[in-house]
């Protein structure tokens, strides 16, 4: 299929290495390649060097793409394995996301030091996470809680839970499952009342528009239903200029031909929440998230986003 090693672009924490050794491991099956053939690059990016401050105040879930963006750009690599839910709506001109690969479980996952559940948090206990979603579903389901930035790879946040550092914590359970952390979760949230962000659980290749050879190789590694799912929750997102300083959420789940959509918007506090819903056939994905979104902002009203943003 190719004469020269091919290189996948990825951060390096173990979740992110972990990602690309399983697309890298997808491909060698597909292709009947050599792991040789394949040559997993590390870039270090600004997220994961910037660990003391909100992603929102420095830029958003871009700063885990950029530098990985711009080796891919000038064809230091050859193409990039990200988490879905860290890509941001818009991406660097002549770039695009051309596969997906099959999606784990996108639901969120709850840890607690000393409890079992949300509900058995004591008042006034202290929840860490650095995600103003699951901040914000966090303040409507208890308003009593204290919430606390809370940075770091999966591992760092798991050995500050720990150290006593907080009482509670939230990680996707995708994440976790692909470390073979799935037993440090004390309990599964319920995507109805807790939904997880647009794709969250699924993980996908960056690769650049019009370079066939790449995107010849990779696509027999899509996984269609993942990728529809994504195209409504992307369009969703997109829709409503979703970034790091908008807490929204949104899921779609696929049932044979048809499509069914999720979505939700919150203020920062909690303290006002509209939920939407779409139904559909899959070939029109997209459609049903943009209309969805458009839904949902006209139920919300403008002084609902003068205050969110």
């Amino acid at each position: 299929m190719q004469t020269k090693t091919l290189k996948i672009g990825t951060r390096g924490s173990a979740l992110a290495l972990v990602q690309a050794h399983e697309t890298r491991d997808r491909l060698v099956k597909a292709h009947g390649l050599n792991e040789s053939d394949i040559e997993i690059v590390v870039i270090s990016t600004s997220g994961d060097r910037i660990q003391d401050r909100p992603l929102s105040e420095v830029g958003g879930k871009g700063l885990f793409t950029l530098e990985i963006e711009e080796q891919l750009a000038d064809g230091r690599i050859d193409f990039a394995v990200h988490s879905s839910k860290d890509m941001p709506t818009f991406l660097p001109e002549g770039l695009h996301l051309s596969v997906f690969l099959e999606r784990e479980d996108p639901r969120d996952a709850f840890i607690g030091r000393n409890v079992k559940s949300l509900a058995d948090l004591p008042l006034g206990a202290i929840v860490g996470s650095a995600s103003l979603r699951r901040q914000a579903l966090i303040k409507r389901l208890r308003p009593d809680l204290k919430l606390v930035n809370f940075r770091g790879n999966v591992q760092t946040r798991l050995r500050k839970l720990a150290d006593g550092e907080v009482d509670a914590t939230f990680l996707a359970y995708a994440g976790l499952k692909r470390l073979d952390l799935g037993h440090v979760v004390t309990e599964l949230m319920d995507s109805r009342a807790f939904p997880p962000a647009p794709g969250q659980g699924a993980i996908t290749v960056e690769s650049r528009i019009g370079d066939d050879r790449i995107d010849n190789l990779l696509a027999p590694i899509n996984h269609l239903p993942t990728s529809t799912a994504l195209a409504c929750e992307r369009a969703f997102l997109g829709t409503l200029d979703g970034s790091c300083r908008t807490p929204l959420a949104g899921l779609a789940t696929i049932s044979g031909e048809a499509l069914h959509f999720h979505g939700m918007i919150l203020l920062p506090d909690g303290s006002e929440v509209h939920e939407v819903t779409g139904e559909g056939s899959v070939a029109d994905a997209a459609q049903i998230g943009r209309d969805a979104a458009l839904r949902v902002r006209e139920m919300a009203g403008a002084h609902f986003f003068t205050d969110w943003l």
